[in-house]
């Protein structure tokens, strides 16, 4: 009696140690596990259009996933091609007035007796050592040794930096087309670990992931785009310099919500801030109206059938995730609550608790 009573403690003690174990290494592998989320991501992206492609032209999996990469990959390099260099000045332009205006709003801010010195943009503060070589000093070749060292040292750390970046775009895009080029085989593949009379309803589940991802990124695709477009417009109209750069980043930022419109509408009225007031509060005013269109007619449209969380709830997420998992979390803070409001609904609250939730429509 005394050995079978012992033994679902002995399961329960091995279970708990097993689950707190798993938590473990999933903290210390958090970026490691965000960016293989994020390529499957890319990979929910791959099969969506290549299952949209598939209803139009009759073509297999393979051949309408290379025709739809294909696609991509020719309108990045034309869009490199093309349009790189308008880029690439009208961003040189805009980086230049953010850093004016923000010295010009730090110095605003201390005339006002706030302390700024925490605020220092790029070499601000190496003055004194430039004068005190005017006057004559000539620098020991220890310190210059010192100075080609820290130069080295900078260079090193950017070149890291890259190749991290560039890094972690070549595993977001290898994971993607991996797992769009076979998705019924990663599915299969896991439901193994699945007891027998659970594996339909896992499967079930799984489908439903997928199909809320899908319905999610596209829509968030479409906001995207349409923020970018009209906030470029906007932008034009008024005569603000660097309209396409500021329209691409309110676009990019908006794949981040809440947070991300915080950011790029501050971008834009300190870019607007070097034509005036009236260009800051023009900026202002064009991004506000395109926050509205968004917040209250593009995402309740669209999103509807992807994700129906509060907003207060998506916030508070993005503010734990974000101090958790850094800005990995913070970006993919809304695709994670969704896969967390499926399982939770269809595991916990149907299967744990006994509730029918109504079913998404498809």
């Amino acid at each position: 009696m005394q050995g079978t009573g012992a033994r679902p403690l002995l399961v329960a003690g091995i279970g708990t140690v097993a689950f707190v174990a798993a938590l473990a290494l999933a903290w210390h592998a958090a970026d490691t596990l965000l960016l293989i989320f994020a390529g499957i991501l890319f990979g929910v992206f791959l099969d969506g259009l290549a299952r949209a492609l598939r209803r139009v032209v009759p073509l297999g999996h393979g051949a309408s996933l290379a025709a739809i990469s294909l696609v991509l990959a020719g309108l990045v390099l034309g869009g490199a091609a093309f349009g790189g260099a308008t880029l690439v000045r009208e961003a040189d332009t805009v980086s230049r007035t953010l850093r004016s205006q923000a010295v010009s709003v730090r110095d605003w801010l201390k005339e006002k007796g706030v302390d700024t010195r925490a605020f220092r943009f790029g070499d601000e503060g190496k003055g004194g050592a430039s004068e005190s070589g005017a006057g004559g000093n000539l620098p020991s070749p220890g310190a210059l040794l010192s100075d080609a060292g820290s130069v080295l040292g900078q260079a090193t750390a950017i070149a890291v930096q890259v190749f991290g970046a560039v890094g972690n775009v070549f595993v977001i895009l290898a994971l993607g087309l991996f797992a769009a080029a076979d998705p019924r085989a990663y599915r299969d593949g896991l439901l193994h670990f699945v007891p027998p009379q659970r594996r339909a309803r896992a499967g079930a589940i799984m489908d439903e992931l997928g199909e809320t991802l899908r319905h999610w990124l596209f829509g968030q695709l479409v906001i995207m785009a349409a923020i970018f477009v009209c906030v470029w417009l906007g932008l034009t109209l008024l005569g603000l310099d660097g309209a396409l750069v500021l329209g691409l980043q309110a676009g990019l930022f908006c794949f981040v919500p809440t947070i991300g419109a915080l950011v790029a509408g501050l971008v834009i009225v300190l870019a607007g801030l070097a034509q005036g007031w009236t260009g800051a509060l023009g900026g202002l005013a064009v991004y506000l109206v395109v926050q509205a269109l968004e917040s209250y007619v593009l995402t309740p449209f669209i999103q509807k059938r992807a994700l129906d969380i509060p907003p207060a709830t998506i916030f508070a997420g993005q503010i734990l995730l974000g101090v958790l998992l850094g800005l990995w979390g913070l970006a993919l803070a809304l695709p994670l609550m969704a896969v967390a409001k499926v399982l939770l609904d269809r595991l916990y609250v149907e299967d744990g608790l006994g509730e029918r939730m109504p079913a998404r429509r498809s």
